[in-house]
């Protein structure tokens, strides 16, 4: 019903009101269109919604979003969101890549952003919000390579695409940094959004010995959770704190801050300093790192923490190497 309301919100507005006129000329207008799954997935819309709420109330620009039910509406929403006058427009995902370069190419004024992608980073109306996830998986592959009781983990990610091949990559870097012996197990789901084969993956992957489960998987992800539950074994959450969907069970979360790109760019607007190109977040400006263990803090031990924060500050100076999935 939120995404039906959402949706005839934007139409309503388009239909009933002539371009500009939805608000005082000094207000600001930033319409938001979200990945597949929307609003409710505790991991990257979410994340995109808090920084663009935060932005919102700090700030008082005036915020609308979308729920787009699948890929073919996307561009429309965008398109939309650009007619009737908003002065910048953030597309979440690298799903609506294809749209938003359209989009850019009919409006040149239009000032658009988009996250997960640097495909368009050489559009001139286009900021690419992106993040080093490489770089923060190799602290969750750190932590399982040093928590791990079997010697096996595994990751399960969503769909095969270059970001999340990001994720892996970092994730077996890291794994190998702390347990060189350790066996690394990969599946992928194919889909973003499927629970059940998440789970199904997750047991697979216990049953050949896996006792911590990395995901990079959106709304699937929930099933590796729901299977580290009832088989007893760590899960690690991504994009946003998932730590406490299954508390004590998800030993951290590769924070992934959309929320703080989204706000950052909202921000520059405000200021009247958009500019396309690539925004790039990593370790070293907090843009990705793990949750602070609220619920496993005490199964932890200090010097893995202390090995964290070691590798950690290596990789902010450099001293590390982490390769990304496109190196």
């Amino acid at each position: 019903m939120r995404k039906f309301m959402a949706l005839i919100f934007v139409l309503t507005l388009l239909v009933a009101m002539p371009l500009g006129q939805a608000a005082e000329a000094s207000e600001l207008k930033v319409g938001v269109v979200f990945s597949i799954g929307g609003l409710g997935d505790e991991s990257f819309n979410d994340a995109a919604y808090a920084g663009a709420t935060q932005a919102a109330e700090e700030f008082g620009i005036r915020l609308d979003y979308v729920e787009p039910d699948d890929i073919a509406e996307m561009e429309d929403h965008q398109r939309a969101f650009v007619e009737e006058g908003y002065d910048l427009i953030i597309a979440i995902g690298f799903l609506q890549e294809s749209g938003l370069e359209a989009v850019a190419m009919d409006y040149p004024d239009a000032k658009l952003a988009i996250v997960d992608s640097d495909y368009l980073a050489d559009m001139p109306n286009v900021a690419s919000l992106v993040f080093k996830e490489h770089e923060g998986s190799f602290l969750a592959g750190y932590l399982a390579g040093r928590m791990t009781e079997t010697n096996v983990v595994g990751f399960v990610g969503g769909m095969e695409v270059p970001v999340i091949f990001n994720f892996q990559t970092g994730y077996e870097q890291g794994v190998r940094h702390a347990n060189p012996d350790a066996t690394i197990l990969i599946n992928y789901a194919g889909d973003f959004g499927d629970p059940g084969t998440g789970k199904e993956l997750a047991v697979s992957q216990f049953e050949r010995g896996a006792d911590i489960i990395y995901h990079a998987a959106g709304g699937t992800g929930m099933g590796v959770f729901e299977a580290a539950e009832e088989n007893d074994f760590f899960a690690i959450g991504v994009d946003d704190e998932q730590d406490g969907i299954a508390p004590g069970y998800i030993l951290t979360s590769m924070l992934k801050r959309v929320d703080t790109a989204v706000y950052d760019v909202i921000a520059d607007l405000v200021k009247g300093e958009f500019h396309a190109g690539v925004h790039r977040f990593g370790l070293a400006d907090e843009g990705v790192g793990l949750t602070d263990f609220p619920y496993t803090a005490d199964l932890i031990p200090d010097e893995v923490k202390e090995g964290i924060e070691e590798v950690k500050q290596k990789i902010i100076d450099g001293e590390i190497n982490v390769k990304s999935a496109h190196d």
